[in-house]
């Protein structure tokens, strides 16, 4: 079912046409399995490193794509596998990005197979014509291929079963040569080279195996994908570690290993009317890979196109069984371009890695389905996690013994598909592997850490920001993240004053918006929309309900209002919340304030002497700070005192208070003169400061809370961008503890990096 509306010329597929478990996965399974590998290569492996070894390099790679088979069987037994194969199951698992940046490589990698097939069959018909010119038959191969896939895969797979006659009948020449005959020799004067080592011969062995998906890739072609891609892999998996077994013993006892060693075609020495037997199962064989490669390919690339991941016209279908016409076009149009290249054995290498990577990966998507947790994670077939995490490693590690430069170019062009795919911000309606992940280590996390009880030295800010419309409150946002600064939690929350019965509104649509606002700006918060009776109890209640297991937010975020009524009712607020132990800061701010790295800032603290707001109010400067745009800021302590015993007194206190939690700031204490107030003097002094931060205390009786509500307005007025501070947290007088923490972590962060950097630059000059 088409994600993007239903692909032009596209006529209903009829249930009846469908392909079942031995035609849509076995044979094309088996018959890529039982490859040219098989005739040409198995007789040389046991000739090199022995009868013993031969053995545990089948079982050792059998075991590898034997738990890749039931890792991507259990998949399909959990959900549909629509069409693309291995390229849907990897990114409705992993999500889009990843899936696109294994499809693209895999598509081109099944397309390339189609021709390195060609030229092996092209190569084996030098047998009976010597001056057979590779490249023509090796590109009238690629045509005869593609002839049949574009008849359709029905045709195509049937053509399929007398190539599987031809095996068999290869297979059981093989074993009567072997019975009733003597071991064949040598053929002429032989000289042993030098002898490989096991991962060697194991690299030349392992394409032998890596087949297994081919029915995987017609998954949109079967009856009932659930049912026939297990039975059907799992079983042509099965099928062919029991020949892979039993060949080697064979040859084995058939031929010397000098004769396995210096003849390829041993086969046709064996067994009775040897060419004739053996040469069409070898071509059959080769003929079948190239088959399931050339209707794999479409089908990948029309799974891509449908996602968007490239242009939707590829997508497009023809025929009444729904046949993918321009994706294979396309893929036949490169497989014959790279027929003119004359030779793809440097691109061979890079191909099998795009293949292992993709074993390697519907592993992982299994490993993490069962570790998320995920209630939707009900395959009929199950697989443990640690198994299919041991084939993945499996697969990697593979990779880097069969060659470690082509492994390393496959892993860099998949990174950078990946890249280029996220920058790209597609959507997917979808849901993945991610989020279940993600939620068993939340999971996790917040288990733990509510066995660990919350102290001053761990106390973070997790700031809940109020605010009646994102867009006119950015400013405030902002300030929010960078008093987190990365360490604390920030939610922004668009309050709606109505009733929830009555107002009408898309809070979905609301939080996207206030999502894509954010991301736009590049502020690191989690928004959401709640409608409330009120604003006082509103954000009463809303504060009280954020949060989860211990990590809730503790310090509210509100900006400065244009009415005084309303100035009023957020003193009502900062009393309620004061019972819950969440501090507030209030803040008005200057509008388009946006300071950048190597800016001189100025940032003023106004201590009342030892009252309760001091330590959050220098927690906050100092955390400010440490945010790349405050970065060379200046943070002045600025104290009023009553004569000159209390500035002597208050002096000494912040001299030795502010080295002791190593926050560097400048002391000013000033005498309070008796013709000039408060509200004047902290004009004058923090006039052309960027933030001051003041105390807030709102008084207890109701009918003063609006003459305090004035003075405050008064009092920030003249300032630039002022926040009103109460700190309500259950550490008062104990935050300036956590200032301290937090400046010895960076500090032990600089020394490493400045470790690190001189440890380059030792090796550098050694060099």
């Amino acid at each position: 079912m088409p994600l993007f509306g239903r692909p032009r010329n596209r006529e209903p597929v009829r249930r009846d046409t469908k392909l079942g478990t031995f035609l849509g996965v076995f044979l094309p399974t088996i018959l890529t399995i039982l490859g040219v590998i098989m005739y040409l290569r198995l007789g040389w492996v046991v000739g090199q490193v022995g009868l013993d070894q031969t053995l545990l390099i089948v079982i050792l790679a059998n075991t590898l794509t034997l738990i890749t088979s039931l890792s991507f069987s259990a998949i399909a037994t959990n959900t549909r596998v629509g069409v693309g194969g291995a390229y849907y199951i990897i990114s409705r698992s992993l999500g889009m990005e990843i899936g696109g940046a294994i499809g693209l490589p895999l598509f081109l990698s099944q397309t390339f197979s189609v021709t390195l097939y060609a030229f092996g069959l092209a190569e084996s018909l030098r047998i009976l014509w010597p001056e057979i010119p590779v490249p023509v038959a090796a590109f009238a191969v690629v045509l005869g291929v593609g002839g049949l896939a574009y008849r359709g895969a029905g045709l195509a797979l049937r053509a399929q079963f007398p190539l599987m006659v031809l095996i068999a009948l290869s297979l059981a020449a093989l074993g009567i040569g072997a019975a009733g005959g003597e071991r064949v020799e040598a053929a002429g004067p032989w000289e042993p080279g030098e002898p490989l080592g096991f991962w060697t011969v194991f690299a030349v062995f392992f394409p032998a195996v890596t087949g297994i998906m081919a029915g995987l890739g017609l998954s949109g072609d079967l009856r009932d994908p659930i049912k026939a891609i297990p039975r059907g892999a799992i079983a042509a998996t099965l099928v062919g570690f029991a020949i892979y077994l039993a060949v080697p013993v064979v040859l084995a006892r058939a031929a010397t290993p000098e004769a396995l060693q210096s003849d390829p075609l041993i086969w046709t020495r064996i067994a009775p009317l040897g060419i004739w037997l053996v040469l069409p199962g070898l071509w059959g064989a080769i003929f079948s890979s190239a088959v399931g490669s050339i209707l794999g390919a479409p089908r990948t690339l029309q799974a891509l196109a449908l996602d968007g991941l490239v242009p939707r016209r590829l997508a497009r279908t023809a025929g009444r069984r729904g046949e993918p016409i321009i994706g294979l076009s396309v893929a036949l149009a490169i497989a014959l371009a790279a027929v003119l290249l004359g030779d793809l054995n440097a691109v061979a290498p890079v191909v099998a890695m795009f293949f292992l990577t993709v074993y390697g990966m519907v592993n992982l998507v299994a490993a993490l389905e069962t570790l998320s947790g995920d209630p939707s994670w009900r395959p009929r077939l199950s697989v443990p996690w640690s198994v299919s995490l041991l084939g993945a490693f499996g697969c990697f590690a593979v990779m880097l013994l069969i060659h470690p430069l082509a492994a390393a170019l496959a892993i860099l062009i998949e990174a950078g598909l990946w890249v280029y795919i996220a920058r790209k911000e597609r959507q997917a309606d979808w849901g993945d592997v991610r989020r279940g992940v993600y939620e068993s280590l939340i999971r996790w996390s917040l288990v733990r850490l509510n066995q660990h009880p919350m102290t001053a030295r761990n106390w973070r800010p997790h700031i809940l920001v109020f605010v009646g419309n994102v867009e006119h409150r950015l400013d405030l946002i902002r300030f929010g993240t960078w008093f987190s600064q990365g360490r604390g939690v920030v939610t922004v929350c668009e309050l709606i004053v109505g009733d929830i019965l009555t107002e009408t509104f898309e809070s979905r649509e609301r939080e996207r918006r206030i999502a894509r606002a954010l991301h736009r700006e590049g502020l690191i918060a989690f928004g959401e929309v709640d409608i409330v009776r009120d604003v006082i109890s509103g954000i009463t209640d809303v504060s009280q309900a954020n949060g989860i297991a211990g990590l809730d937010s503790n310090t509210i975020l509100l900006g400065w209002p244009d009415e005084i009524e309303r100035i009023v009712q957020f003193l009502h607020v900062v009393r309620r919340l004061e019972r819950l132990n969440k501090s507030v800061l209030i803040g008005r701010i200057q509008p388009g304030l946006i300071p950048r790295a190597g800016e001189e800032r100025t940032i003023h603290i106004w201590w009342g002497g030892l009252q309760r707001n001091g330590d959050l109010m220098l927690l906050l400067a100092h955390l400010l700070t440490r945010n790349p745009e405050w970065r060379d800021s200046h943070v002045h302590v600025l104290s009023i005192a009553s004569n000159e015993h209390m500035k002597t007194a208050t002096e000494s206190y912040l001299n030795q208070l502010l080295p002791e939690i190593r926050i560097e700031a400048t002391i000013d204490v000033t005498i309070h003169p008796k013709d000039r107030s408060v509200r004047q003097i902290i004009t004058e002094q923090s006039a052309d400061a960027d933030v001051v931060f003041l105390g807030l205390d709102p008084p207890e009786e109701e009918e003063k809370l609006t003459d305090y509500a004035r003075r405050l307005e008064e009092l920030g007025e003249p300032l630039r961008t002022v926040f009103y501070v109460k700190n309500c947290t259950l550490f008062v007088g104990e935050l300036i503890e956590t200032a301290s923490a937090i400046a010895e972590e960076q500090e032990r962060e600089r020394e490493g990096e400045t470790k690190a950097a001189e440890t380059e630059r030792a090796r550098v000059s050694k060099v």
